[in-house]
């Protein structure tokens, strides 16, 4: 007999599947839309028209790729402190790659991520060898300065317990051009459905073989199928300032939306250890 507590835990899954379908579908439509815009530009280029606009493109940040439709918070909803600094000076880089790179870092050999956020410092130590790929892939974009000044733009917290990084837009539509293989999906750590809190794992359109540069930071048990490489563990300090995050919620009121902490990636190393 199927408990509530498991009846809960697989609509949230389902919950979940659904919304990694919509916005997979949504990435489609906003990329046509983008191109009939760009058409519309050129023949006005064409006819020597000076048009100056303002707004043209707008972020559907509720149904995209990384993010879903939520229902707006109430009014009276109250909003938790911010519990994190102001960001660093400087912006977000635009850059993109039409392929993975090649593959340079040593997979017999220890590596680490450092994520300096505005929030705390977040050490993960990196699966080399059972992701090698993903983990050559963080190495090559936190070298071009990919994830620098870039903001946590998710933030759940209810079903699953997670935050959603790696986008340079911040809208959960945004990666580096290329895609990167699904590994290690049979990782030990993932016991009966569970993504244990302290992983670190590749976020995806929901299909096999879509990660690019978007990941998810787990700070307490989530029920998931085994679809998202798991490719780090978050260090205790790193799990607190998650945990500092988390407790200041999130945007909608309805457990999934942007965080209300000011949640930003000053700087992210990789170092072979």
């Amino acid at each position: 007999m199927v408990s509530q507590e498991q009846r809960r835990r697989q609509l949230a899954r389902e919950k979940f599947l659904r919304q990694q379908q919509r916005r997979t579908s949504a990435r489609r439509k906003s990329r046509m839309r983008n191109s009939v815009i760009a058409s519309v530009l050129g023949v006005i280029v064409i006819g020597s028209v000076a048009l100056y606009t303002t707004g043209v493109l707008k972020n559907d940040d509720k149904a995209n790729a990384s993010s879903q439709t939520t229902p707006s918070a109430s009014p009276s909803a109250s909003k938790a402190p911010d519990p994190c600094e102001k960001a660093a000076a400087g912006s977000v880089k635009k850059l993109s790659w039409k392929k993975e790179p090649a593959m340079s870092i040593d997979t017999s050999a220890n590596y680490t991520m450092k994520l300096a956020t505005t929030c705390g410092d977040i050490g993960i130590a990196l699966k080399t060898a059972a992701a090698p790929h993903t983990v050559n892939s963080f190495d090559f974009l936190a070298a071009q300065g990919f994830f620098d000044h870039t903001k946590c733009h998710r933030l759940t917290t209810n079903g699953i317990y997670v935050l959603q990084c790696g986008d340079p837009t911040g809208t959960g539509s945004g990666g580096p051009g290329y895609t990167i293989p699904d590994e290690n999906l049979k990782d030990k750590s993932l016991k009966g459905g569970v993504y244990p809190a302290g992983t670190v794992a590749m976020a995806n359109t929901g299909q096999k073989h879509t990660g690019g540069s978007q990941f998810f930071l787990v700070y307490q048990d989530s029920q998931l199928p085994a679809s998202y490489t798991p490719f780090g563990t978050i260090d205790a300090a790193g799990l607190k300032v998650l945990k500092k995050i988390a407790a200041a919620g999130e945007n909608t009121g309805a457990g999934d939306g942007a965080p209300n902490a000011t949640v930003v990636i000053n700087k992210a190393t990789v170092a072979k250890s």
